[in-house]
């Protein structure tokens, strides 16, 4: 503990971007989880109903299971029935930019993570470099001491040891919240699907009429 103190003290100005690295770890992981937790919906029991409304072509029905749902899903959802209504034709690339955007919303901050957990070793590294140098001038100017030169590069090693715990943390938790909007993706692709669905049911039906009505 005295080490680290005494690391933190002498070397402060080289610690410090690593500081400022793990508050930023720390501050944007808890900014998504509770973006993620807020969000967060259980949509395999709400597509059937979905679906159901649709088929029925009961659009109110839809629109106030999606507002019982609430979050990013209302959005996506009340998105979705606009377009089914105003230009099915379309639906697919419409829905696709509202896909898009919403997934914006879910990797805000994330390059952030990356980033950190890319640089973060480099820059302990630099501190290592620092401190290491620092332990040969005192050795140049003071003579050879056993003990100096050890106490100089187990400071020097707490740099690296930070930069790494630092890096460790950014990358799981980059990993983990690349996971999370993956999932996210995959329950927008869903209810494009049930969207989509009834669109093609539609479009046998006119076939099958205008057949009918040739015959």
């Amino acid at each position: 503990m005295d080490l680290m103190l005494k690391a933190i003290v002498q070397d402060w100005f080289v610690l410090l971007p690593i500081f400022v690295c793990s508050i930023l770890v720390v501050w944007f992981s808890i900014d998504r989880l509770l973006f993620y937790n807020k969000n967060k919906r259980n949509v395999n029991e709400f597509i059937p109903t979905l679906h159901k409304a649709l088929s029925k072509n009961n659009i109110g029905a839809a629109e106030r299971q999606s507002a019982q749902l609430g979050g990013i899903f209302q959005e996506m959802i009340d998105e979705a029935l606009r377009i089914y209504q105003d230009q099915k034709a379309g639906f697919s690339r419409a829905y696709d930019i509202s896909q898009s955007l919403a997934v914006r919303k879910l990797e805000r901050h994330l390059t952030i993570l990356g980033t950190i957990g890319g640089v973060a070793p480099f820059l302990g590294l630099f501190g290592t470099v620092v401190r290491i140098l620092y332990t040969f001038q005192d050795l140049a100017t003071q003579g050879n001491q056993s003990a100096a030169v050890a106490t100089g590069i187990a400071s020097a090693l707490i740099a690296t040891a930070l930069g790494l715990g630092v890096a460790i943390v950014a990358v799981v938790m980059f990993n983990y919240f690349q996971t999370v909007v993956s999932r996210f993706e995959s329950d927008f692709k869903l209810v494009k699907l049930v969207f989509l669905s009834l669109i093609d049911s539609d479009d046998e039906t006119v076939v099958d009429k205008s057949n009918s009505i040739a015959l």
